[in-house]
């Protein structure tokens, strides 16, 4: 039996703390020479796509611009095209909000970006979850969140029905679609793009946003990197697919994963917890805690306990979606952290770093090697959408160690067999349809 081909895809870290910026090698996120090295690195490994998220405004902590990440990113669609000049085959993937755009712009520029592409771009399809991202823009917050899911998926509709308004030369671009967010109707400025619409993304996990990708997505951005979650979670989104009429290769599901590498596996144990001590230093660790206690803790010894008061109600003190851990029992999670640290007699900062993750893959470029490829293989993941602690070199290591031997065992390409994404993914042309969310009942997650 033919293996299961693996799906990589690499994403270049937006608003996280994953980076460790103390390093020597941690390079600009703004300067274009970082996405371009990336991009590139990937595209030599032969990965599907580079994938950006998106900042739509700068976190703040305690009233101040929070300084511990990346301060700020430029604009998606500048940077993918831009890479799209530098690479030849990398799919191009940005997180586009649908909440603060409309859906002829969204169409305009992703068809754009596909020809200009080759046939190589993607739309990560998500929501703003709260009025400070709003304060930026003129709908500022005012969508309750049943609301934000209905704007996104006839954002998504509206969208397809301009792409579909062009299905060959002879077609005239008219297009019409109306519903409680919009009412658009026109004529489209673009021939159709080589891949008809771009692969669309998702990331939602709830059962909302599982229904929203089994209807209409490509692929899906998963937090499910652990082998047994990951079995659960691909069974129950694909088993939902016939429903739409769809094919269970219809729909990739892609976790994301961090790695870390050694010669040996001892090595990269020992290099694994140095990266954590690096990712979460002690600055961040009372940051962290703030996030929970929702208080000021800077005269806290980050190496002494955890605060024996519950967390305090009222106006958070971190501000900004992928700043900040939202709570929904911050009483409940903290007694959590503390039962943790007393069964393990932790510090607040060892806590932290051990309630915010390990790495995915750890150990030599074989054991990481066999890991993947035994996870793909048992359907714990169609592949993975790797996250380098280091930007933009940290993509270099896996690239050179651990790819090689995954084709070696023939579960990864040698070579690009197709010139689009939808190719290299493995995903059926694009049916023509003016709501690709029919009988859908949700809409994506929140970024």
């Amino acid at each position: 039996m033919a293996r299961k081909q693996i799906h990589l895809a690499a994403h270049f870290p937006g608003v996280n703390n994953t980076t460790v910026w103390s390093d020597p090698a941690s390079g600009s996120h703004i300067e274009f020479e970082s996405f371009a090295h990336f991009a590139r690195t990937a595209e030599r490994a032969r990965f599907d796509f580079l994938f950006l998220a998106e900042g739509l405004r700068l976190r703040e902590h305690r009233g101040e611009i929070y300084d511990l990440d990346v301060m700020g990113r430029p604009d998606t669609f500048t940077v993918l095209s831009a890479l799209a000049a530098v690479t030849d085959r990398l799919g191009l993937a940005g997180t586009i909000n649908s909440t603060f755009t409309e859906p002829y712009d969204v169409a305009r520029q992703f068809a754009s970006l596909d020809h200009l592409s080759g046939g190589r771009a993607a739309w990560n399809v998500v929501t703003s979850w709260d009025a400070f991202t709003g304060e930026n823009f003129r709908r500022g917050g005012f969508l309750p969140k049943d609301k934000r899911y209905s704007r996104a998926k006839e954002q998504l509709a509206a969208t397809a029905a301009i792409w579909d308004s062009r299905t060959g030369p002879e077609d005239r671009g008219e297009f019409a679609y109306s519903s409680d967010q919009f009412d658009v109707h026109g004529r489209f400025s673009l021939p159709r793009s080589p891949q008809g619409r771009p692969v669309i993304l998702q990331a939602g996990d709830s059962e909302e946003g599982r229904e929203f990708a089994a209807a209409s997505a490509d692929a899906i951005f998963s937090r499910h990197a652990e082998p047994e979650a990951g079995r659960a979670f691909l069974a129950d989104v694909k088993g939902r697919l016939a429903r739409y009429g769809r094919a269970w290769d219809d729909l990739k599901i892609l976790p994301a994963a961090t790695y870390v590498l050694g010669d040996t596996d001892a090595e990269a144990a020992e290099r694994a917890e140095v990266i954590r001590s690096q990712q979460v230093s002690p600055q961040t660790a009372i940051v962290f805690a703030e996030q929970l206690w929702n208080t000021d803790l800077s005269g806290r010894d980050p190496d002494g306990p955890l605060p024996e008061f519950d967390p305090v109600e009222g106006e958070l003190v971190s501000k900004g979606r992928a700043s900040v851990r939202q709570y929904r029992d911050p009483k409940a999670v903290a007694d959590q952290w503390r039962a943790l640290a007393a069964e393990k007699n932790l510090s607040l900062r060892e806590t932290v770093i051990e309630v915010t993750g390990r790495h995915t893959f750890v150990g030599s470029p074989r054991t990481v090697a066999d890991a993947i490829d035994d996870a793909v293989q048992s359907d714990a993941a169609d592949g993975y959408v790797l996250v380098p602690h280091v930007t933009p070199g940290g993509l270099d290591e896996f690239a050179d160690r651990v790819v090689p031997l995954l084709q070696e065992r023939g579960s990864f390409r040698t070579e690009y067999t197709g010139t689009t994404l939808r190719e290299h993914l493995g995903l059926p042309a694009v049916r023509s349809t003016t709501d690709p969310t029919e009988a859908a009942t949700a809409a994506p997650s929140t970024t």
